[in-house]
C-alpha cells in the first residue's frame, strides 16, 4: 500500500504544465484529464500514473488469462489500455488489416507513483518521500517546444468516392438483415513525423478540452486523446456506461443558431434511433454482469455541449452481481457498442471486411483501477496515435451507418470529427 502525501497548489495551470514537462522522460506514464467538466461529480481533475513497478502486455487470445495472473495483489493502482482487437478473444474473429502504430492489444502497469491534482492540492501516492517528487515537479522549467519539427502532410486511407461506395454496400447488408447499425471508420495518417507528444497534446486539449482526455505513453508509442465518451465506470457495486450517438456541429458565432442546432439534434429521429439501438446493446451487455432487474436507463437522449460539437449521450447503469472483478466485467462488455453497432459479432466481421486499417488502440479504452477495485475507462476517440520510432502518426474517425443514412452527410460527419486534429497538426 502506497503512502499518501499532500501539498498545496498556488497556480493550477502553471503546476499542471510543469507536471507534464517533468513526466516526459519516463518510458511509461498515463495522464487522465477531466478539464473541469461537471456533468457528474468527477473522481479527480487530473490523475497521473508515472513509472512502472511491473506490467503485463498481451495479445488477443491470451489477454484475460494474463490479466488474471497479473492482478493478484490487491491494494495497488493499475493503469493501461484495452485495444479494439481484443474482440478476437471474445469471438472467433481475426484482424489482418494494416497497423502503422503497433500498440499491443492490452497493456496494464502498476505505477511507481500516482499523482492526483486539483485546483488547490496535489496528492502523491508513492513508496518513497513525496516531498522529493513535489519539489522536482515544482522546480521544472516549462519549455515551450514546437509541436513538430516539420509541416505534417495528412493523407486519407479511403478516398471520398470509396467511402461513399462502402457506405452504400453497408446499407445493402442492413437491407438484407445482416445488421441494424454499423460504426464505420476511416484512417487519416502521416509518415516521417517528428513531434513532441506533450506539446501537441496541450494544443489538442486547448482547442478541444473533453472530460475523458488522456496522454498515454507506452515506450515509443503515444496516444493523445481528447475523448468526450465514457466506456465503463464502477463505484462500489454500481456500474455505468455512457455511449454517445448523435453529433451536431456548433455555431460559435451565433448563439441562436447554436441553440437551434442543439434542438435539431434532440428532435432528430435518425440520431435518436441510432442512440437507442446502442442503448439496447449496452443494456444487454450490462445484464451479463448485473443482478437481474437492476439494469436501467438513467438518462435517454441527453444532449451535452462541447467546444466544437453537441453530442447525444445516454446513461445506463446496473448493480453488479457479487464475485465479479473488473476483468470479468470488461470481458462481458468489450468492445463498447457505440464503436461497433448491432448485432456485435456480425458488425465486427463487416468492420474487418470494409475498413482499410486496424483500429488498434482507437475505439479501445484507456483508464485505471484504483486500490479498492473501482475503475473508470474512456472510449479512445478524437485521438492521435503516434509511433516515434517509425515516425508514423494516425487518427481515425467514424459514424454510425443505418439504412436511412445519407452517405455524403456521414462523410461530412467524419471530417467534422477530424477537424480539431487537423487544426492541431496544421
Amino acid at each position: 500500500m502506497k503512502q499518501t502525501f499532500s501539498f498545496p497548489i498556488e497556480d493550477f495551470t502553471d503546476f499542471k504544465q510543469k507536471m507534464l514537462n517533468w513526466v516526459q522522460p519516463f518510458n511509461i506514464f498515463c495522464l487522465l484529464d477531466n478539464h473541469k467538466y461537471h456533468f457528474e461529480e468527477p473522481a479527480f481533475e487530473c490523475l497521473l500514473a508515472v513509472g512502472c513497478k511491473s506490467n503485463v502486455e498481451a495479445g488477443a487470445g491470451k489477454t484475460f488469462a494474463a490479466l488474471k495472473d497479473f492482478v493478484v495483489d490487491e491494494g495497488e493502482w493499475l493503469f493501461g489500455h484495452l485495444a479494439y482487437d481484443l474482440k478476437n478473444e471474445m469471438e472467433q474473429l481475426s484482424s489482418m488489416n494494416f497497423d502503422g502504430v503497433g500498440f499491443p492489444d492490452c497493456h496494464f502497469f502498476i505505477p511507481e507513483m500516482v499523482l492526483k491534482l486539483d485546483e488547490k492540492e496535489l496528492k502523491i501516492f508513492c513508496d518513497s518521500e513525496g516531498i522529493e517528487i513535489f519539489e522536482a515537479i515544482n522546480n521544472t522549467v516549462i519549455e515551450k517546444e514546437p509541436g513538430s519539427t516539420d509541416s505534417i502532410s495528412i493523407d486519407s486511407r479511403i478516398s471520398a468516392n470509396d467511402y461513399l461506395s462502402i457506405v452504400r454496400k453497408l446499407q445493402q447488408h442492413i437491407l438484407r438483415g445482416d445488421c441494424y447499425e454499423i460504426n464505420f471508420c476511416q484512417e487519416f495518417f502521416a509518415n516521417n513525423v517528428v513531434l513532441n507528444p506533450v506539446t501537441v497534446y496541450e494544443k489538442l486539449v486547448a482547442l478541444s478540452p473533453n472530460p475523458f482526455s488522456a496522454l498515454y505513453k507506452f515506450k515509443d508509442r503515444c496516444c493523445l486523446c481528447a475523448s468526450p465518451e465514457r466506456y465503463l465506470k464502477k463505484v462500489g457495486n454500481k456500474i455505468s456506461s455512457q455511449p454517445i450517438k448523435g453529433t451536431a456541429k456548433r455555431n460559435l458565432e451565433d448563439e441562436v443558431e447554436d441553440d437551434l442546432r442543439k434542438k435539431e439534434l434532440l428532435d432528430s429521429n435518425k440520431e435518436k434511433s441510432e442512440n437507442v439501438m446502442v442503448v439496447d446493446l449496452v443494456r444487454n451487455d450490462l445484464s451479463k454482469v448485473c443482478k437481474e432487474g437492476t439494469v436501467e436507463v438513467d438518462e435517454l437522449f441527453g444532449v451535452y455541449t462541447f467546444p466544437q460539437v453537441h453530442q447525444m449521450i445516454s446513461t445506463i447503469s446496473g448493480e453488479l452481481r457479487p464475485g465479479l472483478d473488473w476483468i470479468d466485467i470488461v470481458k462481458a462488455t468489450f468492445p463498447m457498442g457505440s464503436m461497433t453497432g448491432a448485432p456485435k459479432k456480425r458488425v465486427m466481421e463487416l468492420i474487418e471486411r470494409y475498413e482499410q486499417t486496424k483500429r488498434g488502440l482507437f475505439s479501445g479504452a484507456i483508464g485505471y483501477v484504483d486500490p479498492t477495485g473501482d475503475f473508470d475507462f474512456n472510449v479512445v476517440i478524437r485521438s492521435a496515435l503516434y509511433n516515434a520510432t517509425l515516425k508514423y502518426l494516425s487518427f481515425q474517425t467514424g459514424s454510425a451507418i443505418t439504412f436511412y443514412s445519407d452517405a455524403e452527410k456521414e462523410y461530412e460527419e467524419c471530417l467534422l470529427k477530424a477537424e480539431a486534429m487537423r487544426q492541431v497538426l496544421a
